[in-house]
């Protein structure tokens, strides 16, 4: 195996939740101030996802006081918390910067109701392989 991708793996973290594009999710991130740390909460709609491995990052927006602020998370970084999903969100795009432009109702995604055909982060799709049956 390559060392790089074998120091790779050792610094992922492996409790990174399946979540894609047009999910609403809340990513708790570990600000410093001063000597004092704690735990911030960034509530939002992923509009991108790039990167793969330990440099997967993604990109978070929200609307504060009216302005849109959006955030680049590392998902692999130490100051990620952890990442949870809200609500799933059904989209035919693969960035969603277009909700840049958009304001009020219009940044709105459709919800996902039904349940998910394919792995939508990467990660294993959850479907278990079975061995091939052997007749005896």
């Amino acid at each position: 195996m390559n060392l790089l991708r074998q120091l790779e793996l050792e610094h992922m973290k492996s409790a990174i939740p399946d979540f894609g594009i047009g999910d609403t999710v809340d990513v708790h991130y570990m600000i410093k101030e001063g000597d004092k740390e704690r735990i911030q909460v960034f509530s939002g709609t992923v509009i991108a996802i790039q990167g793969s491995g330990i440099r997967r990052v993604a990109t978070v927006r929200r609307l504060v006081a009216g302005e849109g602020v959006e955030r680049i998370f590392p998902l692999h970084s130490p100051r990620v918390a952890t990442v949870e999903v809200k609500e799933r969100g059904l989209v035919r795009r693969a960035k969603l910067y277009y909700l840049r432009d958009r304001e009020g109702k219009g940044t709105r995604v459709k919800p996902n109701m039904g349940k998910l055909r394919f792995p939508r982060s990467g990660k294993g799709s959850g479907i278990q392989k079975t061995a091939p049956k052997t007749e005896s």
